[in-house]
């Protein structure tokens, strides 16, 4: 009965208009998916760590597993096309290893850094209680609908909304055969897991997020991490 961690580094990261991809960029002279590796290393439920990565930089990943002691790094395979042909390349590979019908795999976005170890254990816990768990957080804007991105006049009620992030954690042998009918049924390959399961007639169980959970897209996005990381929370606020 293991937990394995499937962290998905295959993005170029266009947005963030910058010379590499985001997830190698240095922040505070550590690269952006050591913090998201470090999460995992450090928490004492993750047996083992897989990396979905962009081609090119395997050798560098791995030079970086041993300076910072990411030593649950069991391998690292090659993006897809899409991130729903990326997170099929880790998942194959992880079951050429593990075939206990108890193991799960946490899938998260190595852009989300500010992972905290109660997040990783509440999906954990709610994946082996009801099946599997996405990290969710409640929704506290207004939701406008627009036909023209100029104009709205009508909205969402926020009540029953949920903004996902990672990780979205699941048995593994049951998400390969999700994955094996989203290919037969032609199902959209840029919607996430979570989404594949509700488009099969599943149920989805939610875990607790954080805003603290970014994930970094823009340049902005960094500067915003960079503050997290110097932040320091208050002794008189309470929790």
């Amino acid at each position: 009965m293991k937990n394995i961690a499937l962290i998905i580094a295959g993005g170029v990261g266009m947005r963030t208009h910058q010379d590499i991809p985001k997830q190698f960029i240095n922040v505070k002279d550590v690269p952006v998916i050591v913090y998201t590796l470090k999460a995992f290393q450090n928490h004492p439920l993750i047996d083992a760590i897989e990396v979905v990565c962009i081609e090119g930089w395997h050798d560098v990943l791995w030079a970086y597993a041993k300076q910072f002691g990411i030593s649950k790094l069991e391998n690292i395979v090659n993006g897809g096309e899409t991130g729903q042909d990326s997170i099929r390349n880790g998942l194959k590979s992880i079951a050429k290893r593990y075939k206990d019908t108890d193991d799960i795999v946490l899938i998260h976005d190595s852009i989300r850094p500010m992972v905290s170890a109660e997040i990783i254990t509440d999906n954990i816990d709610v994946c082996r209680k009801y099946g599997n768990a996405t990290t969710v957080i409640p929704c506290t804007s207004v939701m406008l609908t627009t036909n023209n991105s100029i104009s709205s006049e009508g909205q969402i009620p926020r009540d029953n909304l949920k903004i996902t992030q990672t990780p979205q954690a699941f048995f593994l042998n049951e998400l390969l055969e999700v994955h094996k009918k989203a290919i037969t049924m032609d199902l959209l390959p840029s919607i996430a897991s979570c989404a594949l399961y509700i488009e099969l007639g599943k149920k989805v169980y939610l875990s607790r997020g954080s805003e603290k959970n970014i994930k970094i897209t823009t340049s902005e996005d960094i500067e915003i991490f960079q503050s997290l990381l110097e932040s320091k929370r208050p002794e008189w606020l309470k929790r």
